[in-house]
């Protein structure tokens, strides 16, 4: 026994020894000057968040961090001016980063600050405020409304005050429609309700229902499964399973031209019946935000994009029969035979109804959740500017009514709508240039053209001439102008735009003119990118150039349907003509975009 005791003693000495050989002693490193004062983060409540809840009183869970380049000295957490929370050296584990989060439970109704200051051992010090709000409980807002999550950094159902089931790993987007934050799918994830919440009965439901909310649309996966209330299909596999012969199914799948075809399906008991809306269905994947909306009532289901009519037809109504589940961003468990499963885009403000609603209710939702504004969302890619001319001289994407010189009207006719603008002697339209420029720009508009006057100004962005007079205004080194001239019987449309040191001309000459005696609507259209211009008429390319990029210098005003006040030495002035449906493009349109426009509005 005494030789085992030596024997292991000498291991350990000989481990110990190998331990040191070769390793300097630990030293003390001079960390070096305090540079700068804490960086203070506050991760929730995020600026803007929203608490509803049935309570008066509830809790938040508040999460921040303080990082400093030498050590932190002390945190202090105060909301609205009193301290709730402190720390100091010993609850620092790691001196130069601290991360907390907990539970403050004394949340009143009304609007509320949090600060968070940290500060150094040389006493620098950084504070970071947000403001959040506890709502008073909401109240459904529009009759019938049965569901509502705005998504603002919660899953919570506002009007039962229920949070969902969650599957898998949805997020939330960071941006949105309404509220400071939306919902972000992610593979294999959705949210569930269990219909009995909605309804009252499970296997039971309203005779009509009505659903809407907004996208930004993820076409990876290239289809998926949106809404969907839908029975089991007991005799099929988990991933097989496809009844549609009760409630219903809205999803997306590939349409045309790489855009995504949303479409309805709805369960009578005795079968199903289908709402595809083909091509007027079709919406592009961008990050824009679209508002969706399908209604369901005893005699028609309608399925509706931004506002308007894409599919509509005749129903019997709709069976709850089995149905115990609202699937919600995935046809997940219920409807995923045809791989319409977990939708990966943004959803935000998704409102539930016990009952069928009308056009103009849903185009009141709309505006409502766009500020009040117009309620018209941009339809095209990258169109940042929309007139209708429907008895109104307003740009409906920024719902800003343009400033009018003279006495322009109202033609009484259009060639999209019931109106379109009918010009008048030393009258026109001008707007602020915000938000209209870029590295590349587009028009698209129709005329009715009078060729009396025999030359005017269509559209110009341009800068002034520095001490010419008014009726001299001709500095084309900068922006465009689209104008005409010609005689009675013909008018030639030409394009003028400048590179910040001259300019180019696109002119097509005999292609480019058009007979006005024919009284028939035109519809013109000119793009500019880096590397070319290009000018349409009826969607045909009737000029097309070199050009190396547009300049911007001193544009401050668009000028509509005349060439005044920045292009008037030639005499190009006011546009006696009609004009419709302008829409400008903060992008080059191609041929094939500039003819989809045409086509929707024919």
């Amino acid at each position: 026994m005494k030789n085992k005791i030596i024997l292991i003693s000498s291991m350990l000495l000989l481990l110990l020894m190998g331990c040191y050989e070769g390793i300097d002693p630990i030293s003390q490193v001079d960390p070096g000057p305090d540079q700068g004062a804490p960086e203070v983060k506050i991760q929730f409540p995020a600026e803007g968040t929203k608490i509803q809840v049935l309570e008066e009183v509830t809790s938040i869970n508040i999460k921040f961090e303080v990082t400093d380049d030498i050590e932190i000295g002390s945190i202090k957490v105060d909301l609205d001016g009193s301290e709730i929370a402190s720390y100091g050296t010993s609850d620092f584990k790691d001196y130069r980063r601290f991360f907390e989060e907990f539970v403050y439970d004394q949340i009143t109704t009304g609007m509320h600050t949090l600060t968070v200051t940290g500060t150094d051992l040389s006493g620098k010090s950084t504070s970071s405020a947000v403001n959040f709000e506890k709502e008073a409980p909401y109240t459904p807002k529009y009759a019938g409304e049965i569901l509502y999550m705005p998504f603002d950094g919660d899953y919570i159902d506002l009007i039962s005050i229920t949070r969902p089931t969650v599957v898998g790993n949805p997020g939330f987007a960071g941006e949105s429609v309404v509220g400071p934050d939306a919902y972000k799918g992610a593979e294999g994830a959705y949210l569930s309700f269990p219909t009995e919440q909605l309804f009252g009965t499970a296997g039971a439901g309203p005779d009509e229902f009505s659903a809407v909310f907004w996208m930004q649309i993820n076409n990876a996966p290239d289809r998926a499964g949106i809404l969907v209330i839908g029975p089991p299909d007991e005799d099929a596999a988990a991933d097989q399973q496809n009844d549609r012969t009760t409630g219903f199914r809205f999803f997306r799948e590939n349409g045309a031209n790489g855009n995504q075809r949303f479409k309805l399906n709805v369960g009578r008991g005795d079968g199903d019946s289908w709402f595809d809306g083909g091509a007027n269905a079709d919406v592009a994947p961008t990050d824009l935000w679209h508002h969706f909306a399908f209604t369901i009532s005893s005699g028609q289901a309608s399925v509706y994009v931004d506002g308007e009519v894409v599919s509509s037809g005749s129903v019997t109504g709709i069976s709850w029969d089995r149905t115990t589940l609202l699937s919600i961003m995935s046809g997940g468990p219920y409807f995923n035979q045809w791989n319409h499963k977990s939708d990966q885009s943004l959803m935000d403000e998704l409102r539930l109804f016990d009952r069928a609603l009308s056009q103009s209710e849903i185009k009141g939702i709309i505006a409502d959740e766009t500020g009040g504004g117009s309620g018209y969302i941009p339809k095209y890619d990258g169109e940042v500017f929309y007139m209708s001319f429907d008895g109104e001289m307003k740009d409906l994407v920024s719902n800003t009514a343009a400033t009018v010189v003279g006495t322009p009207g109202f033609a009484g006719e259009g060639k999209q709508g019931g109106d379109a603008y009918a010009g008048a002697a030393d009258s026109y339209l001008t707007f602020p240039t915000d938000g209209l420029m870029g590295d590349e720009f587009s028009a698209s508009f129709w005329m009715k053209i009078n060729s009396d006057p025999n030359r005017a100004g269509i559209l110009v962005i341009g800068p002034p001439t520095d001490g010419a007079t008014p009726d001299k205004q001709n500095n084309r080194t900068s922006g465009f102008r689209f104008f005409r001239e010609g005689s009675e019987t013909s008018q030639i449309f030409k394009l003028n735009a400048g590179n910040g040191t001259a300019d180019s001309w696109f002119d097509g000459g005999a292609t480019a003119t058009i007979d006005p005696v024919t009284d028939d609507w035109v519809h013109f259209a000119f793009t500019i990118s880096a590397t070319e211009s290009v000018v349409y008429i009826n969607g045909e390319i009737v000029k097309q150039g070199d050009f190396g990029g547009i300049d911007w210098t001193n544009c401050d005003m668009l000028s509509i349907m005349s060439g005044a006040p920045r292009f008037t030495e030639w005499n190009h002035l006011s546009d006696l003509s009609y004009m419709d449906e302008l829409r400008l493009f903060n992008k080059a349109l191609t041929q094939e975009e500039v003819q989809a426009i045409i086509a929707d509005e024919q």
